[in-house]
């Protein structure tokens, strides 16, 4: 997954919001404290932390400690620099060229599947590429498998599961340990594994 689209979509849902909006206007005329937000936009003072930490999240709040209170303002430099990476021409090419690789590899991967399975291993490197970023799909991040288990998952797309679990630990989809017993998805792949279910 292109690494500036998460960024896109958390820009557009966090600002969609009308309450988050409401304080962002506030905050754009003045510095104010969670309960002067609170009572501004007449919800409670809880919910008004919650909108600040998503606003935060993204950048576009700055906060200064006086006593036990805590004053947010507006960065209206991040706000502009955000609003300018998530909308500029490059940023959605380059979402936009991505997609045609994705299109690319499930083009591809629908050659070699019948009935749901591979019918043969790709022996030209794109193809089996495709392939293997299609089978990474499969596997989720934070997860430790055993052997066992990654044939498992393995076995629904065809029956040769060590050439396939071997495929993966080689292009670094799949990261074993030293002892060779645990597998987990490979966090840092120059692109993301894509979801399963898309093919």
């Amino acid at each position: 997954m292109h690494p500036d689209l998460n960024l896109l979509v958390e820009f557009f849902k966090n600002l969609a919001d009308p309450t988050r909006l409401q304080i962002l206007g506030l905050l754009a005329v003045r510095e104010r404290s969670v309960a002067e937000l609170a009572e501004a936009v007449a919800i409670k003072a809880p919910t008004a932390s919650h909108h600040l930490a998503r606003l935060k999240q993204l950048g576009l709040v700055a906060v200064r400690a006086e006593g036990t209170t805590r004053h947010y303002s507006l960065d209206a430099d991040a706000l502009r620099a955000l609003a300018q990476r998530t909308l500029e021409g490059e940023t959605l090419t380059s979402i936009g060229a991505e997609a045609d690789l994705d299109a690319e590899d499930r083009r591809i991967v629908r050659g070699y599947l019948k009935d749901g399975r591979l019918s043969t291993i790709p022996s030209q490197r794109k193809k089996r590429a495709a392939v293997l970023r299609a089978l990474a799909g499969r596997f989720e991040p934070d997860r430790v498998y055993d052997e066992r288990q990654i044939d498992a998952i393995l076995r629904e797309w065809h029956d040769d599961v060590a050439t396939l679990r071997r495929e993966l630990v080689m292009a670094r989809w799949l990261l074993r340990d030293r002892r060779g017993s645990e597998y987990r998805l490979n966090p840092e792949t120059p692109r993301g594994p894509l979801p399963s279910g898309r093919w």
